[in-house]
């Protein structure tokens, strides 16, 4: 097993310009700021870039091939904006600016935007649920949402992946003052998918977000992930799951931006791999600027490989300019099934397989327990016990 262990550094200074630069690039909405990426970046040396089918670089947007359905619980709103004046006031609402070429094209060609609204005060009793659902892997096209939410509104968002397709997306969540906020966003796609993804995520004063991604299906899937703090008080839960299986290109890279005195991050993203060639990879970045005084964060990555060949790849950072912080950690691990836990269940007269379902399961509760939002919850562990049942085969 391969461990990195930081506990909590106080007082510490761990950032450099060519962090700065690599990691986090100045967002822009000129194409030409943003050149076609080499592979050679330091934000793209992982990626297959040849599985991409043009979508990091050029190739052209077309019709979408992907439906797209959602319910509407009493309190929401949920809408496509393709109106000009009205996009111009709703795309950037989180403040985020592309920092790659895929986002700043979708920025400047999709023609219009899904919107949800829900109002200040507002409490929904059920989640609003987003299916997208791609009937044609060689059709390339991109997508752009934005789901707001009032000051004091509480609300959960699940966005369901599903079918084939070859698709970029911007996702914006915007988080009022005092709002309580899951968003989930669930890859359940085919063996043929391409997905590259961005999702932004802005907290106002004492705001409260969980974001979840949550990964099982594609080809070649990358799920970036960037937060920023409105105001002091906020606190972002950024949770994640994946299960690569043979020849899966499964990535999700954060960016935690604390530029605001006493807020709270915590992340945490487990993955399983099984298969020759599975391969997964989890980029951690905290960036605790000068002003964010009284900061707490903490980012922990688990990766369990259940059969040879399966590869993870696991970078935790963690980036501290001022030493006015609450605390700050990182934690990464990669190894096979615990010899101990195995022994354990099967002493008691469990057989291998179920007791090898039952160490998975618990490895995964973690995350699942965090997350909160049953039906995404029951559709994650159904989707598990699917992947479960391939490892035995």
């Amino acid at each position: 097993m391969t461990v990195t262990e930081a506990p909590n550094v106080v007082g510490a200074v761990e950032t450099s310009d060519r962090v700065a630069k690599f990691l986090h690039p100045v967002g822009s909405l000129a194409l030409a700021d943003h050149p076609v990426p080499s592979g050679k970046e330091e934000e793209w040396r992982f990626t297959p870039l040849r599985r991409l089918r043009g979508l990091h670089a050029d190739a052209p947007f077309q019709p979408s091939a992907t439906e797209c359905t959602w319910t509407t619980p009493q309190g929401a709103t949920v809408r496509p904006v393709s109106d000009p004046a009205e996009l111009a006031g709703i795309r950037g609402a989180s403040g985020y600016v592309p920092t790659d070429r895929t986002s700043a094209r979708i920025f400047t060609e999709v023609e219009s935007v899904l919107l949800v609204d829900v109002p200040a005060d507002t409490e929904l009793t059920e989640p609003v649920v987003i299916d997208l659902t791609g009937s044609d892997a060689s059709v390339v096209e991109a997508g752009h949402i934005v789901l707001r939410f009032g000051a004091h509104s509480k609300a959960d968002v699940v966005i369901n992946h599903n079918g084939s397709a070859t698709i970029a997306q911007v996702v914006e969540t915007v988080a009022g003052d005092g709002a309580q906020i899951t968003v989930t966003s669930l890859q359940e796609w085919a063996d043929d998918t391409v997905h590259l993804a961005h999702h932004h995520v802005a907290l106002g004063r004492d705001a409260s977000v969980k974001h979840a991604v949550l990964t099982f299906g594609g080809d070649t899937v990358r799920i970036s992930t960037s937060t920023r703090y409105n105001g002091p008080g906020g606190s972002a839960q950024l949770l994640g799951l994946y299960f690569a299986d043979a020849g899966q290109h499964l990535e999700h890279r954060i960016f935690i931006d604390h530029d605001t005195p006493n807020c709270k991050s915590d992340a945490l993203y487990k993955g399983a791999l099984q298969g020759k060639s599975a391969r997964t990879v989890w980029i951690g970045d905290v960036l605790i600027r000068k002003a964010a005084a009284g900061t707490n964060t903490y980012e922990m990555n688990r990766n369990l490989l259940l059969t040879p060949g399966a590869r993870a790849d696991s970078v935790p950072n963690l980036e501290i300019e001022t030493g006015e912080i609450a605390g700050a950690g990182h934690a990464s691990a990669t190894g096979r099934f615990d010899d101990e836990q195995l022994f354990y269940l099967l002493s008691r007269g469990i057989p291998s397989d179920i007791a090898r379902r039952l160490v998975v399961r618990g490895f995964f509760q973690e995350v699942l327990l965090k997350l909160g939002v049953p039906s995404a919850v029951e559709r994650a562990s159904e989707t598990i016990e699917r992947e479960l049942a391939v490892t035995e085969h």
